[in-house]
């Protein structure tokens, strides 16, 4: 089969690979029918050293071609959802609904499992990890069901550890995938006011339709004025903070009420952010947040999916092949697309 490869930096290739084959009783293959280029794709995109080649992707949508003697809640034809995380579903971190720090489980194209940017994957823990859909693999739903693989899940979490609620104010910060489906969870959840810190207007306007009520485009102490005039000179109650450098989290620093909370979803590409006494625990802020547990996210967001009241797959504006991939990292790199949809 085929599948992309990262080699380094900059560096991707679809290489030709031998097909997965089922190595636990547990295990499910399935056919990639839909899957995508993430935004946290981009972080080794910039800075993975040469050397080993690594399988990527960690978003899709599949049909079930062969299930293991011990999987029960899917066969053969069905199309299912995987979570970004793989997990049993069982232990003690799955049962509270935290599937990514499952005790037996992982993330796809790591320890020999493949990346969802293929033709084929196999699938640990089938009965754990995936989510069959009740539409065929020609629906025309299947982007928006991919957004429940990840983005989807990812903004709702972020608006979830927050606590956004009935007339909460909300600073989103990040105007990527994530960021615009934030504010749609943002808006699902009953936020009244929601302050989109972006500066693409193709985005914003996206963001616009997704629920929010201002955009703010500048950065640094420019931006941060803003919004703190927005929001009646305080902050927001709830930021979510969608990016993962170190200027994003500045900028929720500096935008959150006193007795605010800050829930970061953008992987950290940094090891230390300011905690102490002038940050957080001076104005009594709560920092929360970190990967969202996608797979307990999954049925409670599909219905209105499937029955079109929300469109979370309008954040895809390109699609492209397997041979396409490549040009598809480029494109999102130079923000030259928001979100690549893969159809191999």
């Amino acid at each position: 089969m085929r599948a992309v490869f990262m080699y380094g930096a900059g560096d991707v290739r679809v290489d030709t690979v031998p097909d997965p084959v089922l190595s636990e009783p547990t295990d499910a293959l399935v056919r990639v029918v839909t899957a995508c280029i993430c935004g946290s794709d981009l972080h080794p995109y910039h800075s993975m050293p040469a050397g080993q080649a690594s399988p990527m992707g960690h978003e899709f949508i599949g049909v079930v071609e062969e299930a293991g003697s011990q999987v029960s809640t899917v066969k053969r034809g069905d199309l299912v959802i995987a979570p970004f995380a793989w997990s049993d579903g069982t232990c003690e971190f799955c049962r509270e609904g935290l599937q990514t720090s499952c005790l037996h489980g992982g993330f796809w194209a790591r320890e020999g499992i493949g990346g969802g940017q293929a033709e084929a994957v196999r699938v640990p823990l089938a009965d754990g990890t995936l989510v069959k859909a009740p539409v065929g693999e020609d629906s025309e739903l299947l982007p928006d069901l991919l957004t429940l693989s990840d983005v989807y899940g990812t903004g709702w979490h972020a608006a979830k550890r927050a606590g956004v609620g009935q007339g909460d104010s909300v600073v989103l910060i990040g105007d990527g995938a994530v960021g615009l489906l934030a504010v749609l969870s943002a808006r699902r959840s009953g936020a009244e006011q929601i302050v989109l810190m972006g500066r693409h207007k193709d985005r914003t306007d996206l963001g616009g339709e997704f629920g929010a009520t201002d955009v703010v485009a500048e950065r640094g102490a420019e931006g941060i004025a803003k919004v703190r005039e927005l929001t009646g000179g305080h902050g927001a109650r709830k930021v979510l903070e969608a990016v993962g450098h170190m200027p994003a989290y500045t900028q929720a620093v500096g935008v959150v009420r006193p007795g605010g909370v800050i829930s970061r979803v953008g992987a950290p590409q940094y090891e230390e952010a300011p905690v102490g006494f002038a940050s957080l625990f001076g104005p009594n802020v709560t920092l929360t947040g970190g990967p969202a547990p996608a797979r307990a996210y999954i049925e409670e967001l599909m219905p209105a999916v499937l029955d079109g009241s929300v469109r979370p797959g309008k954040v895809f504006d390109r699609t492209v092949d397997l041979d396409g991939v490549p040009d598809g990292y480029r494109a999102m790199d130079r923000r030259e697309a928001l979100k690549v949809l893969v159809r191999p």
